[in-house]
């Protein structure tokens, strides 16, 4: 008997958690963490429906937050297994997970300190200890290379071109006499983007689970690079800066790239850049270490050297240097995270930089329901930051052509090989999802079903 369990990114974008099980040996594709709507945030203090303390293996397609960010809580909770990741994925979960228990442990100490926790003391979800006692257990696979977790059990790495790291996995589950391959595809990234190569195609597969965050929709053929140009030329017309909340890993060093190719062919004169996002430093010098698998030409790796911080990119690394900031004048760029808005240093930028019309905040990735990017993207004219409504003056510019996810038309082409008896929608909202489903029956004429939350199929 085999069966597919959808804990997490189901229904939803964030908390991507789907659980394998074949005749008793099980395991976990992603543990991530839910993010958004108040309601899917609290669903990260409650216990799965499976003994976190005797689970054995666990699967990454990626090290993004919705993917990894339940990790060190599920370590806390008595998860002693391996996990199971590119080196790639290993070494930008490390960076992700620390950044995001010191803003736990940060946000816990803060609201203790001005008492106002609805929960007696505030508790951070988990701890950079959790963290610390989280990494020994990664064990990293190559792409392409067929791993064993146990005896049913085998599963390959299938590049994606998502973010640093980021895989498709193909799983192979024997029951009794039969052996059926199952696809997770983890979040598939775009053809022809800057910085990040193009994703492999599908492999054949009996079940696949494909992630639909996009699935109602086809980017805008503008390029990010055409888009990027017209943003910051009016923000050199108006003398203002240009905010943009970036996700530290990938969309942070595909906007640099960009910037700087800008730069040098003369398209923009040199303005500059700074880089607020101690996390995002950290993963551009992991993109420079893994440059063989990315778009780094000649003139970006002069040398051998990556030159991502040519063009006048200023890393800002303390509290202090970041706060300076808000006396910038423009014109100038700002990135820093998060990509969502729902923590980091980019709250205090958006506090600042929100009320004067000069000023551009250019949104460069997926907003999730609930969260402030998706408020500004739906025409807030003034946003709850730090107990204050803040006026939103500054011109909003929806740059949906750095979207890391595949778009409607992407997902049918890197799925262009596959014959699947089964199609599950994930990760995705229920109109974005329930939208791809009826245009693959229309098109493939697959047997698709839309994922629920902590629902279970026999397979």
């Amino acid at each position: 008997m085999i069966q597919l369990s959808f804990h997490g990114g189901a229904g939803t974008v964030t908390g991507s958690k789907h659980r394998i099980n074949v005749n008793g040996e099980e395991v976990l594709i992603d543990c991530g963490m839910f993010q958004g709507l108040k309601e899917l945030r609290e669903r990260n203090w409650t216990t799965p429906p499976f003994d976190v303390a005797t689970f054995k293996n666990l699967v990454l397609t990626h090290a993004h937050l919705d993917h990894t960010g339940w990790l060190p809580r599920m370590v806390h909770l008595g998860f002693k297994g391996k996990i199971y990741a590119t080196a790639g994925t290993r070494d930008v979960a490390e960076i992700i997970l620390k950044d995001s228990a010191h803003l736990q442990e940060e946000e816990a100490e803060f609201r203790n300190k001005k008492g106002i926790s609805s929960h007696g003391k505030a508790l951070p979800l988990y701890t950079v200890e959790d963290v610390e006692q989280t990494m020994p257990l990664f064990q990293t696979v190559e792409y392409g290379a067929w791993t064993q977790v146990s005896p049913s059990i085998s599963f390959r790495m299938v590049d994606v071109g998502h973010i640093l790291g980021s895989a498709a996995v193909e799983f192979k589950l024997v029951d009794g006499g039969r052996t059926v391959r199952v696809l997770a595809s983890g979040d598939v990234g775009r053809y022809d983007m800057p910085l990040h190569p193009d994703p492999e195609d599908a492999p054949p597969c009996d079940a696949l689970l494909l992630e639909s965050t996009y699935g109602d929709r086809d980017h805008v053929p503008e390029r990010p690079e055409e888009q990027l140009l017209r943003v910051v030329k009016l923000a050199i017309d108006s003398g203002g800066v240009v905010l943009i909340p970036a996700f530290a890993v990938g969309r942070s060093q595909q906007v640099i790239f960009v910037l700087n190719e800008l730069f040098r062919t003369g398209k923009l004169p040199r303005i500059p850049i700074f880089l607020d996002s101690p996390m995002g430093i950290n993963a551009t010098k992991l993109y420079v270490e893994y440059a063989s698998r990315y778009r780094f030409d000649a003139e970006t790796l002069r040398g051998g050297v990556c030159t991502l911080y040519d063009g006048g990119v200023k890393t800002i690394k303390t509290a202090a240097e970041s706060m300076r900031l808000a006396e910038l004048k423009g014109p100038a760029v700002v990135i820093s995270s998060n990509g969502m808005l729902t923590g980091g240093r980019i709250l205090h930028h958006l506090k600042n930089f929100l009320p004067n019309p000069r000023n551009i905040v250019a949104i460069v990735g997926y907003q999730a329901i609930g969260s402030r990017g998706r408020m500004l993207q739906d025409g807030a004219k003034e946003l709850s930051l730090f107990h204050e409504m803040v006026p939103v003056r500054a011109r909003i510019e929806d740059l949906k052509g750095f979207s890391g996810h595949a778009d409607a038309g992407e997902l049918m082409r890197w799925t262009k090989h596959v014959e699947p008896k089964k199609c599950f929608l994930v990760h995705g909202e229920p109109q974005a999802a329930e939208f791809l489903a009826q245009r693959i029956r229309r098109e493939r004429h697959w047997d698709v079903h839309v994922a629920k939350l902590d629902e279970t199929v026999d397979l």
